[in-house]
Formats: structure tokens, sequence, C-alpha cells
């Protein structure tokens, strides 16, 4: 087959558009205007590179924004800006995709973080920069004691670091899976720490949207502890609504899963169906196949053991209140009072039996 000879002034761009590579071809009429682009293009590239050496580009601290060394030094509590070399690097704590988190001791303290390493590439790669950029921001701008708290971040020339509060009381999933159940007692000692924070977000515009039992840690004292926030929306209002389908398949709410507007009342759904594993054991809708848990989740009525309290039982069968006062209210938590709850004077006992 004869191949077509390229015509004078002629010039290619390839690029990544998320994980596919584009190319196209442009045509000029004359070879000035052909070193015209190739010098823009090559002006672009080196402002686009310049910029992420600098850190404004997917900088976890700036969220892209930018700020200079003596903002970011503050950004976070004062303390002078961190490297790699102010820690020592103690026991692999998990990996993933993106990277791995590290048990690592500072230096100058002798106090034990966790550090969580993300590779640019791989972020980039995946189109996951959005998300790494919001559970920063989220990080960096909340503070509530159910809630994983972000002592510094900093970056290297390929990686993104986060050096946040070392969480070692273990998943909530692992007790769990260890228990089989636990008590109503002990799920609403639990259950009232994720209100108390869900409450505290919402309140400062932010909408979780990943709520499970596997992204729920548990302190030294057996408090709850909130982790992973890259699927987090900003800026909505009680009234205000979000499109995206996104979150972990067993916990998504019907309204995300028939493609409506959907608002923070998402977050309580979520709450529902860890209330449920952790009274019950197991998840309320489960399937292999996700079409049919899906269906599962939007047409089947939810069943109950028999032993389950009338209030527990009202609790999740709730239509979905809109914000948590509705639940604070609820007769489940009667017996709670909630400033006890955010000022950890509540512990978890042995026996789960709280309140």
């Amino acid at each position: 087959m004869k191949t077509e000879r390229p015509k004078p002034n002629t010039f290619i761009i390839r690029c990544l558009q998320w994980t596919t590579v584009i190319e196209r071809t442009f045509h000029v009429d004359t070879p000035d205007e052909r070193d015209e682009w190739a010098e823009a293009i090559q002006t672009v590239a080196e402002s686009l590179a310049k910029q992420e050496e600098e850190g404004i580009l997917c900088s976890p601290s700036s969220a892209i924004e930018n700020v200079n060394e003596e903002e970011m030094d503050t950004s976070i509590g004062h303390y002078k800006r961190k490297t790699m070399n102010d820690f020592d690097y103690l026991k692999l704590l998990g990996k993933g995709t993106f990277g791995k988190v590290i048990l690592v001791r500072e230096k100058a303290s002798g106090i034990y973080y966790a550090m969580k390493i993300l590779k640019k590439e791989v972020i980039i790669a995946k189109d996951e920069v959005a998300h790494t950029l919001t559970e920063s921001r989220v990080l960096k701008n909340t503070r509530h004691p159910f809630l994983t708290s972000l002592k510094y971040s900093f970056q290297t020339k390929d990686r993104l670091c986060f050096v946040m509060e070392y969480v070692n009381g273990g998943e909530l999933f692992f007790h769990l899976s260890r228990e089989r159940v636990f008590s109503e007692d002990r799920t609403r000692f639990y259950g009232a720490e994720i209100v108390s924070a869900l409450d505290y977000l919402h309140s400062a515009k932010i909408v979780y949207r990943d709520l499970k039992l596997e992204n729920l840690m548990l302190d030294k004292d057996g408090h709850i502890k909130i982790t992973d926030f890259g699927l987090c929306k900003e800026g909505i209002t009680d009234t205000a609504t979000m499109k995206t389908f996104c979150g972990t398949p067993e916990y998504l709410a019907p309204e995300v899963l028939e493609d409506n507007d959907y608002g923070r009342a998402v977050d309580w759904w979520g709450l529902g169906v860890v209330t449920y594993e952790m009274m019950c054991g197991r998840l309320p809708f489960y399937n292999q196949d996700h079409e049919k848990l899906f269906e599962l989740i939007l047409m089947e009525e939810i069943k109950f053991p028999r032993t389950l309290s009338a209030d527990a039982k009202s609790l999740l069968l709730g239509g979905g209140p809109d914000d948590a006062k509705e639940i604070m209210r609820h007769s489940y938590f009667n017996a709670v009072d909630w400033q006890d709850v955010y000022d950890k004077k509540v512990r978890a006992g042995d026996s789960g039996e709280l309140f």
C-alpha cells in the first residue's frame, strides 16, 4: 500500500487524555508559522514543568493554589518545612495502587505518625488528581475528634506525602469480623461518634460520600476515626445537590443508583448500612453481581433479626434525614449526651455497654 507523504510544514502534537495517548496532526502554510507554533508549545511545556517543580501543580498542600513557602509553613500549624529526612521509617502499614502508608517517627519529637506516600505519576495516569487534592484540602481544613488529622504535608519531585496521626486501634471491620456482631449499645457508641463527625463535615459544607466499615478506624482508646476523604464533595449546602456516581457499591444510596441529583442525605444512608452491619453481622444487601446488587438496594425489603429493638429498626428504616439534628433526636439516641460524645467523656468498655 502506498503511503501518502506528509505535506510540507506539518507537525504532530502527542499528549495524554487521562490514560489514552492522543495524537493530532496540524498543517500551516509557511515554515515561519510552524516555528512559531513550536516555540509557543515549548514555552507552555516549560511553564508547566516549572509550576510542577515549584509545587503549584498537583500539590496536596496548596490544592493548586499559588502559595509561597512561608504560607505553606504556617498552613497546618507552625512548623518548619518538612522533608523525608525528618523521619525514621519503621514499618509498612499498607500498600495500594497509588502508593503506601508507612509508620514513621519524627526525629525531632519522637512522635509516631502514619505517612501516606503517593506517586504523582500514578495519580495522574489514573485520573485521581482531583480526588487527591480534595483529600488534601479536607484533611488540611478540618479538625474534629473523630476525623483523622493531618500534621504535615510536603512533596518531593515524584511523591506527595501526607503525615497524619497514627491511629493504632485497627479497622472497625477487623473488630466486627472477629466478634461477628456488636451489641446495640456498642453500636450506638460508634454510631454517635460517626454522627458527630458527619454533622461537623456537613456544617463545613462537605459531604463524605464513602462511609463504610473499612474507612472507620479505632484509636488506642476505642474511639472512631474516619479516614480516606478522596470522595468528599465540598461546597454543598443543605439544599445543594450532586450528580456524580461514586462510592462503594454495597453502600450506594438508592438516589445515586437511580441517577438522580442527590444531597448530603447519602451520608445518612451510609450510616444506616454500617449500623446494620454492626448489629446484624452482615450487609443489608449483597450480591457479587453489581447489577443484581443495585436491584436489591432499589427494590428489596430490608430484613431484620428478631433480636433487634424497635428503636434500632426505626432508625434503620428512616426515610433519609437531611441533617444530623434529626438523627440526634431519634429515640435510638435518647440516652446520648452529644457534648459528652464530642468531648470523649463516653468510653468504649470491654462489654460495649455504654449508655
